[in-house]
């Protein structure tokens, strides 16, 4: 038996290290490598099953080719040979009638290795096809609006937290995704640290910390704003701070913060006056603080306001000056790698765009010409993307020749014309950064691909080299790609010797112990935005009523929160029988009054519905939500829940700030499944 140090690939914060114990050419156990730091030798309860996920018996072990309608997963095994002869010979016949804008390459983050995960988007960049303005399903609203307040740069560093002297976890689950970062506060709570969550549902992480605050979806700037207005209010505010490093407080205390008094907050938000001044004067008080925002709350329509208000917090108090202090939402923004090299290669600066959550209203509508051809790969749309119904209509265009590339035969992959089987991240070899924590590794894989599994990075290559593409980005292997990562980077990067990464070993790249850096025009953090003023936003945060939100409440008396579950928080672990199991059937959570009103039981088979679709799910009837809000936790394919999936319900709105997905912006209501019409 061999151990080989690898690393987590799963779309999540922490990037843990792990080792993967092989025999015989089969991973036996994984578990987390004691060497690291940050990861502290212990992997989550899904990645301690990737053993099962690489040797799963419902993987696809050879190409196929659809042999039924498309939607019915009716295929035929071929060849590697004839499935990517079939595709160089239908690509080429639509470049030459249509142009390459008729090609759409779409591949996202299930992999999170930078190069499997990128070099397929290059491929199609280099082609100069329709390009996918990708990550708007998750984090485009967060990470815009965080530019424009801190500008773009990674937040506190996970690891001071043992510095703070209060922690807030605002929207944010950490035992469900930043489980690490929770670990690190044992030892800040055993000083007497308070964790306080802001957060709509009683979450495990919520359950566990020493305050929760159920605040109402939506209202998250509202409670921000309501803070700054006691800060100021009692004098809490570090004034010197604000003068050297911020731009407009003046004017947002003038203009803004008055309107945000304890009263109005409360009726905003749903909470007590006296919560509410009691976390003002928490916050107030401590001079380290450190919130960890979590993505979540920015997807719905005012999203991006949302975390303007709450990033802003810690220059009121000065935080972001102090070690242990400030806000973290991602980190990847302050290690700036040269990914440029294997994302654009060559190609045309510009081209059109498809935006993410868009895709099922471009497959449908899309002109000029139409997508004539879409390859789909290390994603899941048909389950993931907003009005996935809409998705799906998309797909099953029978002139929309499809190519899945994936481990199972996912809901996407059953409308694909050719699917062709993937390898796991166990089975590559690539380079890691964190954008949860300033660390990178290099991984080898710990096992031959299974069955006649390719990865992105051969599979891109190949094609790359039928469409007669020569950029050495698709003729270079893993190792001689590295160098060129670092080509240009500044900062803590700058510093790291890529050949020092062979060894496999975590590296840390953290910027210098400091205050925390802004990288806006003007270099400091920007509670007026110049740039947002440009383009029609509110250029300092506020909280207002959306107008369409107030619609649809008025219409449906249910609110949606969707949130990851603890074992199946998207499809990417729906291979793992013991994990499906473990969450059990897919379902609702809504509160025992609600089920009341609807004479419904916990555990019966309910509908879930609205004007754009009805789904079935299984009922669970708890107060761990509160009225009028019904939560579904993670994201599961068609065949294990009564009637489809919850993305369906959800319309392709985007945010306010950065083009995001509004997935908390959905009301609906829910009814017995019996009496579905």
């Amino acid at each position: 038996m061999s151990a080989v140090r690898v690393v987590c690939a799963h779309d999540c914060p922490d990037m843990c290290s792990l080792i993967a114990h092989v025999e015989n050419g089969k991973v036996t156990r994984v578990e987390g490598d004691p060497d690291q730091p940050y990861t502290a030798g212990f992997a989550c309860a899904k990645v301690n099953r990737d053993a099962e996920l690489v040797h799963s018996p419902e993987r696809i072990t050879t190409p196929l080719k659809r042999v039924g309608p498309k939607g019915s997963g009716q295929f035929q095994p071929i060849s590697w040979d004839a499935a990517l002869d079939e595709i160089e010979t239908r690509w080429k016949a639509i470049i030459a009638e249509s142009g390459p804008l008729a090609l759409l390459g779409y591949a996202y983050s299930a992999h999170q290795g930078q190069m499997n995960r990128h070099i397929v988007n290059g491929l199609f960049h280099a082609m100069g096809t329709s390009r996918l303005q990708a990550g708007t399903v998750c984090d485009t609203c967060c990470e815009t609006a965080w530019d424009a307040t801190l500008g773009p740069v990674g937040g506190a560093d996970p690891e001071s937290v043992v510095d703070s002297d209060l922690v807030i976890a605002w929207g944010c689950d950490l035992m469900a995704v930043n489980v690490h970062f929770w670990a690190k506060l044992d030892s800040v709570r055993k000083k007497g640290v308070k964790v306080v969550v802001i957060d709509p549902r009683r979450s495990r992480t919520a359950a566990a910390a020493d305050w929760h605050l159920p605040i109402r979806i939506g209202t998250d700037a509202a409670l921000a704003l309501g803070i700054v207005h006691i800060l100021v209010r009692d004098g809490l505010c570090d004034r010197a701070y604000l003068a050297a490093n911020t731009l407009g407080f003046d004017q947002w205390e003038r203009e803004v913060i008055p309107g945000f008094t304890p009263q109005r907050v409360s009726e905003i938000t749903g909470l007590s006056v006296a919560d509410i001044e009691k976390l003002a004067a928490m916050y107030g008080a401590a001079k380290h603080s450190f919130i960890r925002i979590g993505e979540g709350m920015t997807r719905l329509a005012r999203g991006g306001q949302a975390l303007r208000a709450v990033a802003t917090l810690p220059a009121v108090t000065g935080a972001y000056g102090r070690k242990g202090g400030g806000a973290l939402l991602l980190t990847a923004g302050s290690m700036d790698f040269n990914f440029a090299y294997i994302r654009k290669p060559s190609g045309p600066a510009t081209t059109r765009l498809v935006n993410h959550s868009l895709l099922g209203l471009e497959l449908v509508r899309m002109d000029g010409p139409p997508l004539r051809s879409i390859f789909i790969g290390a994603n899941n749309p048909a389950v993931t993307c907003p009005d996935a119904k809409k998705v799906r209509e998309g797909l099953s265009r029978e002139d929309l020749f499809t190519v899945v590339h994936d481990p199972f035969l996912t809901d996407t992959a059953r409308y694909a014309d050719i699917v062709l089987p993937a390898t796991t991240y166990l089975e590559t070899e690539d380079f890691y950064r964190g954008y949860g924590s300033f660390y990178m590794q290099f991984s080898p894989a710990a096992v031959q691909p299974q069955g006649e599994a390719w990865s992105n990075f051969r599979l891109a290559q190949e094609l790359a080299r039928r469409m007669g593409l020569t950029d050495a980005v698709f003729r270079q292997t893993e190792r001689e790609i590295l160098p060129h990562f670092f080509e240009g980077v500044t900062g803590a990067v700058a510093k790291v010797d890529p050949a020092s990464l062979l060894d496999h070993k975590p590296v840390k790249a953290a910027p210098p112990p400091g205050p925390q850096e802004f990288r806006t025009p003007s270099g400091k953090l920007e509670i007026y935005s110049a740039s947002l003023a440009a383009e029609g936003v509110p250029p300092m945060p506020i909280w207002e009523p959306d107008p369409e939100e107030v619609r649809d409440a008025a219409r449906w008396p249910l609110r949606l929160l969707t949130a990851p579950s603890y074992f199946q928080p998207h499809t990417a672990f729906s291979g793992v029988d013991f994990l499906r199991k473990r969450e059990g059937e897919p379902h609702c959570v809504i509160h025992p009054k609600e089920a009341l009103k609807r004479n419904l039981a916990n555990g019966q088979k309910v509908r879930l519905f609205n004007e754009r679709a009805t789904i079935g799910l299984a009922l669970k009837v708890s107060d761990e939500v509160g009225e009028g809000i019904i939560l579904v936790p993670g994201q599961r394919p068609d065949a294990e829940a009564p009637e489809g999936t919850v993305n369906m319900l959800c319309s392709d709105r985007l945010t306010d700030i950065g083009e995001g997905a509004s997935y908390q912006s959905t009301f609906l209501d829910v009814a017995a499944w019996e009496a579905k019409a």
